[in-house]
């Protein structure tokens, strides 16, 4: 361990903290203050918009199938690269870090060209069967479970890792099948990281934009989410109403992050 001297520690101390406070704590609390500049005035207003509500349920939607579907394929993933040998498994593996690294308007775009249904490659067939995938409600999801794909798997990972597979050859050992190995040993031990997983899952899919933007084609009471909602009022002059929907995406967000802390074991940290 490397020794430093007091003034030193101090001055890193206050140089991540002056960091923190002014990339994320400044900028929420001026959004939190316009919000409730007239009391709950504003957030009485925003939640009585019929657009507003509209487009909180559907976030409120689309994050529920996001995260569900990043839950099950996460958690499956997860034990795939920890718990099997096959090829093409470092390949699978980085290609899970791609949402971290590619554009949101990337991945719309890319959606958009291979669902659309006049020139995609899957979206025609589907169209002309009666479904449509873009500017609808499944390219919402899609994009959404694709921006947050690697949060359940990254947290998931690193305690299959750190748990090993000892007690899971004992189960089977004993009789048990894969089914329950995974329900009573499995499950158990990596339970917590897959509650943060979905949580971070969950924040990141409330406040997705970008790809949600190109594959939903934003329209009014239809396709319209809260992120969207927000940029349509700030641009229309209604800083108030964007400024309280702001406020109620990070409200929900920051709610479960606190949750978790205080329901998670302190033997856990």
């Amino acid at each position: 361990m490397v020794k430093v001297s007091a003034p030193t520690r101090w001055a890193l101390r206050l140089l991540a903290i002056g960091y923190v406070f002014f990339l994320v704590a400044w900028p929420v609390a001026m959004v939190v203050q316009q919000t409730f500049a007239d009391g709950l005035v504003t957030l009485s207003e925003t939640l009585s918009d019929p657009q507003v509500t509209y487009a909180l349920r559907l976030t409120a939607m689309v994050s529920f199938w996001a995260v569900l579907i990043n839950l099950v394929f996460g958690v499956t993933i997860s034990l795939l690269l920890v718990r099997y040998e096959f090829p093409g498994k470092r390949v699978l593996s980085a290609l899970i870090d791609v949402p971290l690294s590619v554009s949101p308007v990337v991945v719309g775009l890319a959606i958009l060209l291979v669902y659309n249904g006049r020139d995609g490659w899957i979206g025609r067939p589907v169209e002309e069967a009666g479904w449509q995938i873009v500017f609808d409600t499944p390219a919402m999801v899609m994009a959404t479970c694709f921006v947050a794909l690697p949060l359940v798997i990254r947290e998931v990972v690193p305690v299959l890792h750190e748990i090993g597979d000892d007690q899971e050859q004992a189960a089977r050992s004993l009789g048990a099948n894969a089914r329950q190995t995974f329900l009573r040993i499995t499950l158990p031990s990596i339970k917590w990281a897959v509650v943060y997983g979905v949580v971070l899952s969950l924040a990141r899919s409330l406040g997705e934009f970008g790809a949600v933007k190109i594959v939903s084609g934003n329209i009014t009471g239809r396709t319209q989410t809260a992120t969207l909602v927000v940029e349509a009022k700030y641009q229309n002059f209604a800083q108030e109403t964007a400024y309280a929907t702001s406020f109620m995406l990070i409200f929900a967000s920051i709610v479960s992050l606190v949750v978790v802390a205080i329901l998670r074991p302190q033997h856990q940290d």
